[in-house]
């Protein structure tokens, strides 16, 4: 399916049937569930996979497919609806044993009760979309003299994002990691995890560079993590693919959300386990057994993932739309591509501006990053201003060499 905006696109040539879906801006395309489903029931199709952003985590979404009886590649619409709820999530979360932050019980309706949450838990605090994820609206409060502001910029974004503009209070951790574990299970009672990575470089909280394993992760910490993975996955009746994540504070970890869905930084793990996460998925939604025991799935190795993006660093990662005029993808060993663009395609300033994704797998961290660092000097973008030089100043970064990442790594400037 397209938009306009996408009706040149490579992957639109490259598939065998395209249906358009609409104009370019989201909602009257990607994100409108009747032009969406209306195009599966056109295309006769028997299942959707949601991919990974619009709509892959809309519990309406997912119910629309049900009743069109087409089939949703992803979770239940229940569990999409109870995890997508941030402060609900929690809930279920603190019942099933695993550390939650300090904050609010739900949704806060004012700034002036946001203030007295606030000043119980004690600040930084951070204020999040309640219908929210994947780092979108939030923003980190130092102390009571922002709050007002903070909250009235929230609720907007809130809206803006998700059309619920509800938000609620969490304690703020200044300097965790960010470190996640994927899970998959079926209909049969099958539950696993595929260990775990590190998503601590980003930006404006959204992830740039993705390893598994988590560099500098003792084994305790790392089993605790895995196990509070599958607690939270088992708790909320968890089918198909799933990404539990967390906030990493020396030994403790507190829970973040469930991204319940594919997440772009998916290859990172199926290059460490050998296995297909896509093909899971559809195994899995067709009814089939994973027939994965948990002790058969093991790491090889390591792998680190960049996301490319049509922004510029040195001002703020502002957007930069255009016309990719070159693109060179290096080859060598252990190296993988997944590229949205060719030259000539325009980079919209309708969607994501996420160009594509390189990976590196190496016997261990140090030949990965050896491998990425080696890719990311050969890589050629033109005609739009990219991320690549940023990158290639993390990846020669002596302290992300050393594994001393965070979620602001950034700010202390490369």
């Amino acid at each position: 399916m397209y938009s306009e905006a996408d009706a040149d696109a490579p992957h639109v040539r490259a598939a065998d049937r395209a249906f358009p879906i609409g104009p370019a801006p989201a909602r009257e395309s990607y994100l409108s569930i009747e032009r969406v489903v209306g195009a599966a029931r056109d295309a006769r199709v028997d299942a959707v996979h949601p991919g990974y952003g619009f709509l892959s985590e809309n519990w309406r979404f997912a119910e629309a497919c049900q009743k069109a009886g087409v089939t949703f590649v992803g979770p239940p619409p229940e569990v999409l609806r109870t995890m997508g709820q941030k402060t609900e999530a929690r809930r279920l979360v603190a019942r099933a044993g695993v550390p939650v932050l300090p904050g609010s019980d739900g949704p806060v309706a004012s700034a002036g009760a946001a203030r007295e949450v606030a000043d119980a838990i004690g600040y930084p605090v951070m204020l999040k979309a309640a219908a929210g994820g994947g780092g979108i609206g939030m923003a980190l409060v130092p102390g009571p003299e922002r709050l007002e502001a903070a909250f009235a910029a929230a609720e907007r974004r809130a809206g803006s994002a998700f059309g619920d503009a509800a938000v609620y209070v969490e304690r703020a951790v200044e300097r965790p990691r960010h470190v996640e574990v994927q899970v998959l299970g079926d209909e049969h009672g099958t539950l696993i995890h595929l260990f775990e990575r590190d998503c601590s470089i980003q930006r404006r909280h959204q992830k740039l560079v993705e390893e598994s394993p988590a560099p500098c992760l003792d084994l305790d910490l790392r089993t605790r993590l895995h196990a509070a993975g599958l607690r939270v996955a088992a708790a909320a009746g968890y089918r198909n693919a799933g990404t539990v994540e967390f906030l990493v504070e020396g030994d403790h970890f507190y829970f973040l959300e469930m991204n319940t869905r594919l997440q772009v930084e998916h290859p990172v793990t199926e290059e460490v386990v050998g296995r297909d996460l896509v093909e899971a998925q559809l195994r899995i939604a067709a009814g089939e057994r994973l027939g994965w025991a948990q002790a058969a799935v093991v790491t090889r190795g390591a792998a680190v993932e960049c996301r490319i993006y049509a922004e510029d660093p040195d001002r703020n990662f502002l957007p930069s739309p255009g016309t990719v005029t070159a693109l060179e993808l290096p080859d060598g060993p252990g190296l993988r591509h997944e590229c949205g663009v060719e030259p000539g395609s325009v980079v919209s300033v309708h969607y994501d501006a996420l160009l594509a994704k390189v990976i590196a797998a190496g016997r261990d961290r140090n030949q990965a990053l050896d491998r990425m660092a080696d890719a990311l000097e050969r890589y050629r973008v033109e005609g739009v201003k990219t991320t690549l030089p940023l990158h290639r100043r993390i990846l020669t970064s002596p302290a992300f060499r050393a594994g001393a990442v965070h979620t602001r790594f950034l700010e202390g400037g490369l």
